[in-house]
């Protein structure tokens, strides 16, 4: 701590030119030809800690490495119909761009069911849309718009959520530490929109759990959010349960020309599977893939993680049995691997 940033991105740079050469070829792949920002990140992940965000970035890229992540956009999830079933039920896809040139990311909190197939399906889904993002996506907006473009702005949709989120408290816990220990610094800002009283009534008590870092990032908008959400992006750019109040996270387009991103037939769906197709096709050829569901290694959650998804089980727990609700939190479906 007290070292000037561009001192600490030095010191960090010269540690990891001392790296194994399997580390620093997937670091190559991380960064897409910006090493120092990418090292940044680390360093705002560890309040610029050189040595906390060194043990960060070379844990990260050991999971890169164990787990096969480089590959990970050559994976297709088969068949076609077990995607679309994925894309049905884990809400996120992507509506368009800000006015800055970030990628929008719209995610339907509230009516994710994450039950048509095993958590493994799920997280190697979550897996290549961060790669994706990073690979694909943001090195195209960084040429498009003239400047290094590599966050995103994230929506999430409460409109449905239920106390039987309880039962997605494990899932959601294993993406988010995947975010956190492998792609931390990725999003700009989160905004929750439709957010029901459930949601006010956790986010009281996690709030003041968060570091402040995290807290400046999450804004809570009221109802769907068109107003505020305008002022950063074009009409266009925004997903369709915010163009309207009550709209919610429906899985159809509300007409023909409201597209819902989250669809497996929106473009950017579309785009992204068959790039995965094409990528596994150029594997192919060199040597046959196992065609499976990759079964990714989830980090062991920092100890501020556990404790935030056991206050918001235990939030959870309370506001059920008020509602004389009851609920297992471990019946989380894990049908198929």
């Amino acid at each position: 701590m007290g070292l000037l940033p561009q001192d600490a991105i030095k010191q960090f740079q010269a540690l990891m030119d001392q790296v194994d050469e399997p580390l620093k070829k997937t670091f190559q792949n991380m960064h897409q030809g910006y090493p120092s920002e990418a090292l940044t990140r680390f360093l705002k992940a560890r309040e610029w800690n050189v040595a906390k965000a060194h043990k960060m970035l070379v844990d990260c890229l050991n999971w890169r490495i164990q787990n096969e992540i480089d590959n990970m956009l050559a994976k297709p999830i088969l068949p076609t119909e077990l995607y679309r079933a994925l894309r049905d039920t884990q809400l996120i896809g992507m509506s368009g761009y800000s006015k800055e040139g970030l990628p929008v990311f719209a995610i339907g909190v509230g009516l994710s069911t994450y039950d048509k197939a095993s958590v493994h399906y799920y997280v190697q889904s979550h897996i290549q849309l961060n790669e994706y993002r990073d690979r694909v996506i943001l090195p195209s907006a960084t040429k498009k718009y003239g400047r290094h473009i590599s966050t995103c702005v994230k929506i999430l949709d409460m409109t449905g959520l239920k106390l039987s989120a309880m039962s997605q408290v494990k899932l959601l816990t294993a993406i988010s530490t995947i975010d956190d220990l492998n792609y931390p610094e990725k999003t700009d800002t989160y905004y929750v929109v439709n957010a029901p009283y459930i949601f006010s009534a956790c986010w009281k008590v996690v709030k003041p759990l968060l570091q402040e870092r995290t807290r400046k990032k999450i804004k809570v908008l009221q109802g769907c959010g068109r107003d505020e959400l305008l002022k950063i992006m074009d009409q266009a750019s925004l997903p369709h349960f915010c163009r309207k109040e009550n709209l919610g996270s429906s899985r159809h387009p509300t007409n023909g020309t409201d597209g819902c991103c989250f669809s497996l037939d929106h473009a950017f769906h579309q785009e992204l599977y068959n790039y995965i197709k094409q990528q596994c096709s150029k594997l192919d050829s060199v040597a046959p893939m196992k065609q499976c569901s990759f079964h990714v290694d989830v980090p062991e959650p920092d100890p501020e993680g556990t404790k935030i998804a056991l206050t918001i089980e235990s939030e959870l727990h309370k506001l059920g049995n008020q509602n004389g609700f009851s609920h297992s939190t471990d019946d989380l479906k894990t049908n198929g691997h």
